[in-house]
């Protein structure tokens, strides 16, 4: 009965109160009315939220990002997360800003790990309101990122060692696919009658993604090289022939652009050259937009780097 009329109280003070003040009434009320007050430490919150996030599908690096993020709060206000207010989430980001000398991009990802993590605990009636709502997103500067030029893209072709460093880069170059996605695929994922195969992306969602005639050619040529019996599309090229990982792949480019003289050779800017050149050439942004897996079409627009000469051209034909 006592324990119903607290949170018959509480729903209707939260208006009125803060965070803390909530908190200090709670307090009292459990104490007045000689109750124990449940005791939840900030961790315990932490393990709820991820628990909550593992089961919306959240990726295992954004989990340990959250983690991470959070952890390092506690560890610097060394205080109940019920009594933080917006104040102790201003100095934490600065504080932070300052020490790690990040840019505006970093912290204000640091920002919304935080937003997620309060969130949670208001609609989970936790906390009366999250102390991050009034901390508004950061202003980044958006920078123009490079992409592979054909020359490039045929330099890393013709220098690589073996047929299956070919056939990846073949494929990251042609299907606009995600590092992770691509560890992922196995041999029967893949379509060669249709240049195709079906990959799933964040937040597991499942979408049909294409491969070129290059491509398909270097694919079948590497398999047909390989006595191994792993179902694993790419496989260490040593036994065991183990399943190829994210930064096996990333040091392959790494070396190969080093050993090339090319700078900043990594998978996701692959990626970005697809969506460049899937735009410059005029193919609609919802379908670059569904090829690469986006939910929303402002992300797409931010792979997209527009060629130059093209708007010049386009100013000379439509304006001038």
């Amino acid at each position: 009965m006592n324990e119903s009329v607290i949170r018959t109280i509480s729903s209707e003070m939260n208006r009125y109160l803060n965070n803390y003040q909530m908190s200090k009434l709670n307090e009292v009320l459990y104490k007045r009315l000689d109750l124990d007050e449940e005791e939840i430490s900030n961790e315990e919150y932490l393990n709820k939220f991820i628990n909550s996030k593992r089961l919306e599908g959240c990726s295992n690096l954004t989990l340990k990002n959250y983690t991470i993020h959070v952890s390092k709060l506690f560890n610097y206000l060394n205080k109940d997360i019920r009594t933080m207010d917006t104040e102790d989430l201003r100095n934490y980001l600065s504080y932070y800003q300052s020490k790690n000398n990040c840019n505006n991009l970093t912290i204000d990802g640091v920002r919304r790990s935080l937003s997620s993590f309060f969130t949670f605990l208001e609609v989970e009636d936790y906390i009366v309101k999250s102390p991050v709502r009034r901390i508004h997103k950061i202003k980044t500067d958006i920078l123009v990122k490079e992409t592979y030029s054909d020359e490039v893209l045929e330099k890393l072709r013709n220098n690589c060692s073996n047929i299956r460093n070919l056939a990846i880069i073949d494929l990251l170059a042609s299907s606009g696919v995600r590092i992770s996605e691509l560890v992922n695929l196995n041999i029967e994922d893949i379509n060669f009658e249709e240049k195709s195969c079906v990959v799933f992306g964040k937040g597991k969602k499942m979408r049909e993604v294409y491969f070129d005639g290059k491509a398909k050619l270097h694919l079948q040529e590497y398999l047909n090289s390989r006595s191994d019996s792993n179902n694993a599309l790419f496989v260490s090229l040593y036994k065991p022939y183990e399943k190829l990982k994210s930064r096996g792949i990333e040091l392959m480019l790494q070396r190969l652009g080093e050993k090339n003289g090319i700078s900043k050779v990594h998978p996701h800017k692959f990626r970005r050259t697809l969506a460049t050149r899937a735009i410059d050439k005029g193919m609609p942004i919802e379908q670059v937009q569904h090829l690469l897996g986006h939910t929303k079409i402002e992300t797409t627009l931010l792979y997209a780097m527009v060629n130059q000469n093209n708007v010049k051209n386009s100013h000379r034909k439509y304006i001038s």
